[in-house]
Formats: C-alpha cells, structure tokens, sequence
C-alpha cells in the first residue's frame, strides 16, 4: 500500500472520530460501491497491485466484470474507444456518462457487499463517508448518510486533507504514463491491464486501436 494510501487512511480514521464515530460506514455496506466515477492513474496502479494477489478465479472473475462495463460504456461513448482519459472532458460530459451508469456496482464488489480489493482501493474511495461541506452547508457523503453529524471537522483536519489533494497532485504529475495518457480515467478502466493509446499513429503502438500494457512500479492490504 502506498503512503499516500496510508495517510488518507489515517486521515479518515480522525475525522470520522471528530465526528464521534457518527459516520455510517460498515463492512457490508455498499451504496458508495454503485455507480460510476472517475479515479486517477494512482488508484489504476494500486488496483493492479491488489489484483495480482488475488486467486486466479477472483482475479479474472472481477477483471471479466470490469471488461463487460468498459465494452458497454465505449459502445454509449464511442470517444473512449480512441482515449480512456477523461482530461479533455467536460463536468458535463462527465456527469452524463455517470448518470447514464449509475446504476452499476464496482468490479471489486463482491455479492456479500464486500470489497475484494479493500486494502488496495482508490483515494476516492478511502475518504468516502466524510460529509462534505460547501461554504455554510454540509452535505451528506451518500444515500444511506440521510443526517449529518452535529459536530464539525476542525480547521487542522480539512487542512490536511487539502494537503493529502495537493500530495495526490504532485505524485500524479511524477507518473510517466500521465503525460501521454492523462491523469483521469472511469472506475472500470482501472480494473483492466492495459491504456488506450491516445494517437493510433504513436510509434508506440502495436497498429491502430492496439492498447499497450501498464507496468506498475509497486510491487506492493473493510473498514471498521
């Protein structure tokens, strides 16, 4: 697991222990696991490492799941056929191939609503349960969040997840598939072992349309 990983990991730990453990995640609950959102390269290579220590049966069970949502969102959104980044994209576009597959779960989530790559999942998801809090409001983190706590994160907490955003910026930026390949890509993607090539022409490329494998430099473990 990475430090970053690691950190925001802490970092949830304290917040949800100034809200006087009043943030409603448990094992077994998997409303954040439905729908779909973007992650980073980070989180891709993280979810590789976690992949790799699976048994060959989950491993390519949860990667089959992953293909079968990449197929039918490329066959809605024929542009992420050329380009699985999501840069270029605008809040837009993004928001409408969310809401168009809202409705499907994870890769990793497993039919007793636990996650097969826990210890390996993305940023995203590591911080998830957190209300959120824009200017006065605050605003729950997910459905089954129907109140929010009484109590505030301190000044010092949401500085230092401000910090944990600035460190998961910097770290992407070091990534030298992020300059070819963007920094954002949808959740299936990240399941799968391999990146669109953004130019069919790139001397990289094997032909037109081929995808080229990501090796992970890490050769790197449900929250309670």
């Amino acid at each position: 697991m990475t430090t970053l990983a690691t950190k925001t990991d802490d970092w949830f730990r304290r917040a949800s222990a100034a809200l006087l453990s009043q943030v409603p995640c448990r094992p077994g609950c998997s409303d954040c696991c439905i729908g779909l959102f973007p992650i980073t390269r980070l989180d891709g290579r993280l979810l590789q490492v976690g992949l790799a220590q699976l048994p060959k049966d989950q491993r390519e069970r949860t990667t089959a799941r992953a293909a079968r949502q990449v197929a039918a969102l490329e066959a809605a959104f024929p542009r992420l056929k050329s380009r699985s980044s999501i840069d270029d994209w605008s809040d837009a576009d993004i928001d409408e191939v969310v809401n168009a597959f809202h409705h499907i779960p994870c890769p990793a989530l497993e039919e007793n609503g636990l996650c097969s790559l826990y210890a390996h999942r993305p940023l995203a998801c590591r911080s998830m349960g957190i209300p959120a809090r824009q200017g006065a409001t605050i605003n729950g983190a997910c459905g089954v969040q129907t109140f929010v706590p009484i109590a505030r994160l301190s000044a010092a907490l949401e500085a230092e997840e401000q910090e944990l955003a600035k460190r998961e910026a910097v770290e992407l930026a070091a990534l030298p598939d992020v300059a070819a390949h963007g920094e954002e890509i949808l959740l299936p993607y990240g399941f799968l072992p391999y990146s669109e090539c953004l130019d069919t022409q790139e001397a990289a490329c094997d032909g037109p349309g081929e995808r080229n494998f990501l090796k992970s430099p890490e050769t790197a473990t449900n929250r309670t």
